[in-house]
């Protein structure tokens, strides 16, 4: 009775999930975790971040890093997905506008509007760089509702 998810059943995890964590190192080697929206494309994600964010740093002297996006309350219910990935932080080109506008179509119901905004965030959110995060090793899958179903 495993629990482990297959790996297209944890893309289709992935695409459906809301926000993920992105886990990556410190130039000390500390590992800083931090929420964010994330979008799937294929078996391609992409991250955003204000351009002068601080995981631009992080990447660009460590390109590993690791994504977590879980769901469930219930131990019965609960389901994540972990993946190993290297960051590479894009340039302003194609794929990166494509990913803005993916960012765009999944996450414009739940942002505020700019007039609902602090000054401080609108200036902070004006320019995002996208990141491309390449898997970098196998899924780390479970899926407690499984257990149920085979009952």
């Amino acid at each position: 009775m495993g629990v482990r998810m297959t790996d297209e059943e944890a893309w289709t995890f992935l695409e459906r999930g809301h926000t993920a964590i992105l886990t990556t190192l410190r130039r000390d080697g500390w590992p800083v975790s931090l929420p964010l929206w994330y979008v799937v494309t294929g078996e391609v994600i992409h991250v955003a971040t204000p351009t002068r964010s601080k995981k631009i740093t992080r990447i660009t002297n460590d390109d590993r890093a690791c994504l977590l996006v879980e769901s469930g309350d219930e131990w019965a219910s609960l389901a994540a997905v972990e993946l190993p990935v290297r960051a590479l932080v894009l340039p302003p080109d194609a794929e990166a506008e494509l990913a803005l506008a993916a960012f765009d179509h999944k996450y414009a119901p739940f942002r505020p509007a700019r007039a609902a905004m602090p000054e401080s965030a609108v200036s902070r959110y004006a320019s995002q760089t996208v990141i491309r995060l390449e898997p970098a090793g196998p899924f780390l899958t479970w899926d407690n509702a499984k257990l149920s179903r085979k009952r």
